[in-house]
């Protein structure tokens, strides 16, 4: 295997400590994430707010007073991709599974249960006098109440576009918001015509109500939160934040609001604010460096700039000109990214003031990494097709075909592709119609990176970083115990997916270089960003 013996490495703000070849430091750029996002809020009976994370299929309870926070269902559980939540009068918590068109139970013995597996965009979710309701964030949802037996759904209304998180008002009317429209409504539990209460927002994104009977909105475009008269439609800006905004809940009369980043927010008088949960990456997956030294991170729904320190947003699902969910990402100019988004898209995306987004090939079956060639020929891994394609404008070309669970994507120094197959465990070389193995004994790797004649592999069953001499075969492993990946023992469930927003979810640990030489990886099991440096 050869190598340095491997000792303790440098580290802040780490949940497990990291173990580094000698000579090799690290550096984590952003924390670890507390919370894998913030999409649904709810107050439960213990004073809790209890918070659903699409990206990290986990449900947590914070207590507001303490700052503890208390995982009530982890990823690899029952629940799967939660982004809404309601307790039935018995005290069962009930959850809207977004990306797998699914409401389950837990009860109060932890057991769960499918009420429906059939509700696709299944997201906005209330319980009225033990009645359960649903709505679909989808073009085309559906808003319903849901029998807890497991029944056949009442529609109330149809082809909407993209409800959300919603709440019954004092006058007893299903309140909701629908973020295509950007507009909110309500209706009667009973049936009815639906009437519009308040239009012209921020795009809205949830409603509940306050103790005087006013309804209180997130807005996920502009980042307001909103205080409207339901009579007369009449708002009042409560804060002001950044986009992003997913839900609010209220612990007696105080209110907090969540993000899509995991920020979890108090909003006090007068337009003030507290933080009760910092925000951090949710979902880290490919990285890249731009022309300017600055990296670039891939986080589903957003895209970030790290620049001093901070990260910045480049572009989000609810921005001019977005590219959607980006998965792999590399720069190929000054302010020009290529991507690969999850509903199986290849394109060109240029933000700034005027931001676009130049589709080049779609219709592909899971797309993770991709690299850009001469004449700006585009390489890239299809994990569903099991191919590695090679794309020009009106023009795809496949490399190589077969292969199990291809991700990762990289040029070798004689010019070969080389694929990571995350199944079979190695890196193979691709050299016209020949694939060869150039590593293997691998468990799960993910992103690979090349550095002269030296392959860097993230493998994320093994959590750990390989350096391979391509030229003599030596490993060595440079970082172990990463946390990437997920826990042992712990088996990740797949994420079916939103269309046409996206296409199954999964995980993806990028790896990328700047120009110093600094090695960057992407710990989506922490939802942290390091850097690895080597040092004489």
């Amino acid at each position: 295997m050869g190598g340095p013996a491997l000792s303790k490495g440098a580290r802040y703000a780490s949940t497990t400590p990291v173990t580094l070849a000698q000579g090799w430091h690290l550096e984590r750029l952003t924390p670890p994430s507390r919370l894998f996002g913030a999409n649904g809020l709810r107050t439960g009976s213990d004073g809790r707010i209890y918070v659903a994370q699409v990206a990290g299929s986990t449900i947590s309870a914070l207590d507001v007073i303490t700052g503890d926070l208390e995982t009530i269902s982890g990823k690899g559980g029952d629940i799967i991709a939660p982004d809404d939540i309601a307790f039935d009068p018995d005290g069962n918590l009930i959850a809207t599974e977004y990306m797998d068109a699914r409401v389950s139970i837990r009860g109060a013995d932890g057991r769960t249960r499918v009420i429906r597996d059939d509700l696709p965009g299944a997201n906005g979710i209330t319980v009225h006098r033990g009645r359960l309701f649903v709505n679909e964030c989808r073009v085309g949802g559906r808003l319903m109440e849901v029998p807890l037996d497991g029944g056949a759904p009442r529609i109330l209304q149809d082809n909407m576009a993209m409800p959300n998180a919603m709440e019954v008002g004092p006058d007893g009317l299903l309140y909701y918001p629908v973020m295509g429209s950007n507009d909110i409504w309500r209706i009667d539990p009973d049936g009815g015509e639906p009437e519009r209460v308040a239009g012209d927002l921020g795009v809205p994104d949830s409603v509940k109500f306050d103790s005087e009977g006013f309804i209180v909105s997130t807005q996920v475009a502009s980042g307001q939160v909103l205080r409207i008269d339901p009579r007369t439609g009449e708002q009042q800006v409560l804060a002001q934040l950044a986009p992003g905004l997913d839900n609010c809940t209220f612990v007696g009369d105080r209110l907090f609001v969540s993000s899509f980043t995991g920020e979890i927010t108090e909003i006090l008088g007068g337009g003030q604010t507290r933080e009760v949960l910092e925000g951090g990456l949710m979902w880290p997956l490919d990285l890249t460096v731009g022309p300017d030294g600055s990296l670039y991170v891939a986080d589903g729904t957003y895209f970030h700039v790290l620049r001093e320190g901070r990260l910045q947003v480049v572009a989000s699902l609810f921005s001019p000109g977005t590219p959607g969910y980006v998965r792999g990402v590399t720069a190929v100019g000054p302010g020009e990214f290529l991507c690969t988004t999850s509903n199986g898209e290849v394109s060109y995306h240029r933000p700034g003031a005027d931001a676009e987004t130049e589709v080049v090939a779609e219709g592909f079956d899971q797309l993770y990494g991709v690299i850009s060639g001469p004449n700006r020929t585009i390489v890239t891994a299809e994990f569903g097709g099991g191919r590695v394609l090679s794309i020009r404008p009106g023009q795809t070309d496949v490399l190589a075909s077969g292969l199990n669970g291809p991700l990762g994507v990289a040029f070798g120094p004689d010019g070969n592709v080389l694929v990571s197959e995350s199944g079979a465990g190695r890196i193979v070389s691709i050299n016209g119609s020949t694939v060869d193995t150039v590593v293997d004994g691998l468990d799960t790797p993910h992103g690979i990176l090349v550095r002269g004649n030296q392959l860097l592999i993230v493998d994320v069953g093994l959590k750990a970083l390989i350096g391979v001499n391509l030229e003599t075969g030596t490993r060595q492993t440079i970082a172990a115990d990463l946390p990437v990946g997920v826990p042992p023992g712990v088996v990740a469930k797949p994420l079916r997916g939103t269309p046409p927003f996206s296409g199954p979810m999964g995980p993806f640990a990028g790896i990328t270089a700047g120009p110093d030489g600094t090695v960057y990886l992407s710990a989506d099991a922490e939802g942290s960003v390091m850097a690895l440096r080597f040092t004489e």
